[in-house]
């Protein structure tokens, strides 16, 4: 008996692929029919990765083949498994903070790397440019921002919101700020184990009165380890800032940093690198770039990891001296630094955007401009 192709497409009409309503040849799973004589080979493809799912097809193909077409057929079928990849949709995680519109973790591989400096001065670069900033001093081992924004001597107080008790951060250039150095001496090491680090960190974010905020900034510890991981799980991160100096040392570890909010359990969109101490230019110079550190290595390794840049701070010495006298240098009007700062914080901002817009997150969001800039905020 000679069998025809349009008989066997007939034939397999009847089956519905699993998880599908359309049967197989409406559906595209039939990719190839060859016959032979009597010998019929079929080649589909289902989405249904399971065993049960591939062998219920196969049997049923030759069933329909033996009774519609040709019961002495010789039926070999090729099955494969084309299941589509879960889509990594970076939806926000962790516990919502009222108030609290868009949470951005900054962080380095390496520690020296100006992390904290890059963070101050994105808090004050934000409030002047008129949103509503919260910071967060989550380097638990070395707390520098009290000293930045010149408020060592400072105390969070204690006030009563709804019947419950709850810290008030302080307050200094439009920033409200955290950190665990209001707590302990300046000559006091902190000791602890991972888990109490943490609890100290749940304390500042969730028993702290922190009003309306529309950038909460988290300055986390150099490395990876475990305050990262607790800070991930307990908020719901909007996006990462990944800072680094061009010189290789560095660049390994940004990228370990990169790939930590990557990984699918942790799964936090980076917004972008940042290039620290990019170039040294002297005063007396002004038109020279000398690249003490090497030159746009942050810049190849985001074009590497196909992640934003979001620009280069200079290395110079009023950056390190506005931060030692506590006043961030993106505060001295009229300079070069300002103007580096701005541009770095409006890339962040633009990157917060995409952030929101493209990737479904948890809560419905409209975009507002302020100062020039655009911000996200619920509904």
């Amino acid at each position: 008996m000679k069998i025809e192709k349009k008989e066997v497409l007939k034939a397999l009409e009847h089956i519905t692929v699993p998880g599908e309503g359309q049967n197989m040849v409406e559906s595209g799973a039939v990719k190839n029919i060859q016959i032979f004589g009597d010998e019929v080979e079929v080649d589909i493809t289902i989405n249904n990765p399971s065993l049960q799912a591939r062998k219920k097809t196969e049997v049923e193909i030759l069933k329909i083949i033996h009774k519609e077409v040709y019961a002495k057929a010789k039926i070999k079928i090729n099955v494969k498994v084309d299941a589509p990849a879960k889509p990594k949709t970076n939806e926000i995680k962790g516990k919502a903070i009222p108030g609290i519109q868009n949470i951005v973790a900054v962080a380095s591989g390496k520690g020296g790397v100006g992390k904290s400096t890059v963070t101050a001065n994105l808090a004050v670069t934000l409030a002047k440019m008129g949103f509503k900033v919260g910071l967060l001093d989550a380097d638990i081992y070395g707390p520098s921002m009290p000293i930045m924004f010149d408020v060592t001597h400072e105390k969070p107080l204690a006030i009563n919101v709804n019947g419950k008790s709850k810290m008030k951060p302080v307050e200094s250039y439009g920033v409200k700020l955290l950190s665990i150095g209001f707590f302990t001496q300046p000559n006091q090491a902190v000791i602890w184990r991972g888990p109490m680090a943490s609890k100290a960190l749940n304390q500042m974010i969730f028993d702290a009165h922190w009003g309306e905020i529309d950038f909460m900034l988290i300055d986390l510890p150099p490395g990876t380890g475990d305050i990262h991981l607790s800070i991930m799980q307990a908020l719901p991160i909007t996006g990462a800032v990944v800072v680094s100096t061009p010189q290789e040392v560095a660049l390994a570890d940004a990228k370990k940093g990169v790939a930590m909010f990557q990984q699918d359990s942790i799964n936090v969109p980076v917004l972008g690198i940042v290039e620290n101490m990019a170039y040294f230019t002297p005063a007396e110079l002004p038109e020279n770039k000398y690249y003490i550190f090497g030159k746009e290595g942050a810049k190849h390794l985001a074009e590497d990891l196909k992640v934003p840049f979001l620009g280069e701070i200079p290395l110079v010495q009023s950056i390190r001296e506005a931060g030692d006298v506590g006043r961030p240098a993106a505060l001295q009007e009229g300079t070069a630094i300002e103007k580096a700062f701005e541009d770095l914080t409006k890339s962040m901002v633009q990157e917060v955007v995409g952030r929101n817009k493209n990737i479904p997150p948890t809560e419905a969001i409209k975009i507002t401009t302020m100062a020039g800039c655009s911000a996200v905020k619920k509904k």
